[in-house]
């Protein structure tokens, strides 16, 4: 039974990466053509690429700590026997992948900051879980729970995406 839910688990992380990319990546584009060609790196933290008009982003800084938090979650349950550090390590390689490839691709800027904001959203992520498994003593349960929850979430956003998809045909 535990292999089955490993497996479910393993199979709504792979989706929300995907979904993920295509955030990241492809700007939730579903027509490559109007892709920015864009190839800039910021190797500042929370330097000139997050300042508008003089004033800082919040929202970008904020939605990238945000997107990552899921990626945290699922790392947590997939890899709960494992140290934090080890945790942290395939969030941060996941988010310099994606930012590596906005730069080989000219589809985005290489951000220090993202990198951070998006390593910081997986910690979050990790951070959560552990409290409520500390909470409720019962890994198992917390696990079908999430495991239920993420899977409505995804069937939620897969359908909310394939909408936005249709209405921009």
């Amino acid at each position: 039974m535990e292999n089955k839910k490993n497996k479910l688990i393993t199979i709504l992380f792979g989706i929300y990466l995907i979904i993920l990319i295509w955030i990241i990546l492809f700007k939730m584009q579903t027509d490559l053509e109007f892709l920015p060609y864009i190839r800039s790196v910021n190797l500042v933290p929370f330097g000139q690429s997050v300042i508008i008009n003089g004033k800082i982003d919040l929202d970008e800084i904020i939605n990238n700590c945000l997107i990552f938090i899921p990626v945290g979650i699922y790392v947590e349950m997939l890899a709960r026997n494992r140290k934090f550090y080890q945790k942290i390590i395939p969030i941060f390689l996941i988010t310099l992948f994606l930012e590596i490839s906005q730069f080989i691709l000219h589809i985005g800027a290489t951000d220090i900051t993202d990198i951070i904001m998006n390593t910081l959203g997986g910690m979050i992520g990790i951070l959560s879980i552990s409290i409520l498994y500390k909470f409720f003593k019962n890994r198992e349960k917390v696990n079908q729970i999430l495991s239920v929850l993420a899977l409505i979430c995804t069937v939620m956003v897969v359908a909310f995406l394939g909408v936005l998809i249709i209405v921009n045909y």
